[in-house]
């Protein structure tokens, strides 16, 4: 670590790997609502935030144990498929304040094709939020979650011992993870009926 009359400490949520402030004045003085998506290990959190020089004002949010809890979902909380309903639950909320526009906040996240995060944003434009994200590689079939439905098809074939053992929540949960698509349909369907 460098050292001497010159050297300046960075902040602490820079140090830490949390910040990154150079985006983070770009949102600042572009005064825009951020759709701010998070993926931690289990869930995946949705803000709509704004601005405020006394600190961040969450307008609305969704959690992905909602989708559990409210909505009778029996995937993983943190998958493809989790990330496009909480992205689209967010998005309703969102909606009924009137927000109709937002700049996607992905925070650290590497931007790489087909990465989750962006999931969660195509779940939002999907319900209706105007947000630019340009091509960022989604495809239609992992929304649903028919690429986990055909390995697990493929793995109860050829290796049923680890089908169990890898898709064990799933079945603890009820659902055999071949009809996560039709049960990701159920469950989008009980979010555009509750309206958020």
């Amino acid at each position: 670590m460098a050292n001497g009359p010159n050297y300046k400490v960075k902040f602490r949520r820079r140090r830490e790997g949390k910040t990154n402030y150079y985006r983070r004045y770009a949102y600042v003085v572009s005064k825009q609502i951020r759709f701010v998506v998070r993926i931690t290990n289990k869930y995946v959190i949705v803000q709509v935030v704004k601005i405020d020089p006394k600190g961040d004002i969450t307008l609305a949010a969704a959690h992905s144990i909602e989708l559990v809890k409210k909505f009778g979902w029996k995937g993983d909380t943190n998958n493809t498929p989790a990330a496009y309903l909480t992205g689209y639950l967010a998005a309703l909320r969102a909606m009924k304040k009137n927000i109709n526009k937002c700049v996607a906040d992905i925070g650290l996240h590497v931007p790489s094709k087909g990465a989750r995060i962006f999931y969660a944003i195509k779940g939002a434009i999907d319900a209706g939020l105007k947000i630019p994200i340009g091509e960022v590689g989604i495809q239609d079939s992992r929304i649903k979650g028919e690429h986990i439905a055909k390995y697990a098809e493929k793995l109860k074939n050829e290796n049923p011992d680890l089908y169990n053992k890898l898709f064990s929540k799933y079945l603890e949960r009820g659902l055999n993870p071949e009809n996560l698509p039709s049960h990701f349909d159920e469950v989008l369907n009980k979010i555009k009926s509750s309206g958020g």
